[in-house]
């Protein structure tokens, strides 16, 4: 994953850093080395998940978990959960596919549950909640929809329990109140990034980390107990919020910390997740949908002035044309290397394309999202905006970091990027063939390509001397169709796990 070594024969490791990489014949210069024979396995740079929620995806254990659930089942789980903490100021359920099974709060009241129920979509950006939850959140008929979100309405202008983006922030952060006891929190992060050893993974980017968070991730560093690295992007705790001013005066700013967690720019949203600002034309006519986060120009100017680098969600093309402006705004405050990051591009225009590039922007985008949104889109072909365009953006100079967004979405590097390469959607269909990326492309984007987004370049990502030595070993042929399988990884020159016996 190196582009000035593409293949080598072998690679020397000594204190956690590799120190030379080249042909088997480089070993007769090191006197004692322990030889670990690969055969036909290959070993390539830990790979990195640029947009993870690993803060949060740590604690889904604690909660009902309604993945490909009915609407019966989601009923009995709800009532496992509620004897499950009893002492939660909230009844929490989390992967709610609001596509497939739709719920409503006359639903949830007819569990005759004391305490108020949240049902959080997988999406992380839309909820359910039952009538005593839309009393705790001081919403009623009369309740005005908030800037960037929605309070879903049925016929007779009561609010359904459903909302949406911006009404859904409130709601996630009043029912997470309560699970921030650093010891705990910390254990489930350690438990979580154990897990990910399996797939690989030696780093990731948490891509909304509040302060909270921030603090138990320093303590597990501090303390040895944090199993992959973590770049953590800081963000309030009421997600879709702007920057917090105290946060940014206070510090640390993007950059400082260790190998283990350090800070990395600030988490800006330009539109929504479950319903992404879109304005194109299909066949002619204009569609507009989903909803713009105010406040991002803002917010990137507060960010910059204050030192921090930024990553801005943005998934359709208006909030990508939102973010962009944003951007170019802060270049012409000040022209210095920002790093700009935009989370997702997941719709976007050859001219929004082109921009990014001209301001040295990194797409941190999601190879998964083909499978995970590809049947809903694949009908939704615009004349002049493209779902997913990953050949696009990297052919115009844009510089892709591979990436998962889970819990939003399934992680696994190795699996997703067959996906991106060959673009296949659930049903057998192909969105968007002349997208598609090679399988070892999207590999250098979840190993260089993540550590440049995070401006690591200089300390993971590739098999160079003087960087990491966090290495994943694969078995197999790199061929999307029939996928290699992670069955080494190794943090810091030591092996941490194998496919046969677990961590080491």
């Amino acid at each position: 994953m190196d582009p000035a070594r593409r293949r080598a024969g072998a690679v020397v490791v000594d204190a956690g850093r590799v120190v030379a990489v080249g042909e088997r014949g480089i070993l007769t210069q090191y006197e004692g080395v322990e030889v670990v024979e690969l055969g036909t396995r290959t070993l390539m740079p830990g790979l990195i998940d640029a947009h993870y929620h690993l803060c949060i995806a740590a604690l889904h254990p604690r909660w009902a978990d309604l993945a490909g659930v009915s609407l019966e089942e989601l009923g009995a789980r709800l009532r496992a959960q509620s004897q499950h903490e009893p002492a939660a100021a909230w009844v929490r359920a989390a992967q709610w596919d609001h596509f497939s099974l739709p719920v409503t709060r006359s639903d949830l009241d007819a569990l005759e549950l004391v305490r108020p129920i949240i049902v959080v979509s997988s999406t992380l950006h839309q909820c359910v909640v039952c009538s005593r939850g839309l009393e705790e959140l001081g919403i009623g008929r009369s309740t005005a929809d908030p800037a960037g979100g929605a309070i879903e309405r049925g016929a007779d202008g009561e609010p359904t329990g459903v909302l949406i983006e911006a009404a859904w922030s409130e709601a996630q952060a009043r029912s997470l109140v309560g699970y921030d006891d650093p010891d705990r929190w910390g254990d489930h992060i350690e438990a979580h990034a154990r897990l990910l050893w399996q797939e690989g993974i030696t780093a990731v980017h948490d891509a909304a980390t509040p302060p909270a968070a921030e603090a138990v991730y320093r303590r597990l560093a501090r303390e040895g107990r944090l199993p992959v690295s973590v770049l953590g992007l800081p963000h309030p705790a009421a997600l879709l919020s702007p920057p917090d001013q105290s946060r940014l005066a206070e510090g640390p700013v993007t950059g400082e910390g260790d190998e283990q967690f350090r800070t990395g720019p600030v988490k800006l949203f330009a539109d929504g997740g479950a319903a992404p600002a879109v304005d194109a034309h299909l066949g002619g006519r204009r569609v507009q949908a989903g909803y713009l986060i105010p406040g991002v120009r803002d917010g990137v100017r507060a960010a910059t002035e204050a030192g921090y680098g930024v990553a801005i969600h943005a998934m359709g093309n208006a909030g990508m044309q939102a973010a962009l402006d944003a951007l170019r705004s802060a270049i012409r405050r000040d022209d210095r290397d920002h790093r700009f990051r935009i989370e997702h591009a997941t719709c976007l225009s050859a001219e929004q394309a082109q921009a990014l590039s001209e301001l040295g922007g990194t797409a941190v985008v999601q190879p998964g999202f083909i499978e995970l949104m590809g049947p809903a889109v694949e009908r939704l072909q615009f004349d002049d905006a493209v779902w997913l365009p990953f050949a696009r953006l990297r052919d115009i100079g844009v510089g892709l970091a591979g990436s998962s967004d889970h819990p939003c979405a399934p992680s696994g590097p190795v699996v997703r990027s067959c996906i991106g390469a060959t673009r296949r959607i659930p049903g057998g269909g192909i969105l968007g063939a002349d997208q598609a990326i090679a399988y070892e492309d999207w590999l250098e984007a979840f190993t260089a390509g993540a550590a440049r987004a995070g401006s690591q370049e200089n300390e993971r990502g590739m098999l160079r001397p003087g960087l990491r030595a966090d290495l994943a070993v694969l078995q197999g042929e790199l061929d999307p169709l029939q996928p290699p399988r992670v069955v080494e990884t190794w943090v810091g020159g030591e092996r941490v796990w194998t496919a046969t016996s677990g961590p080491a």
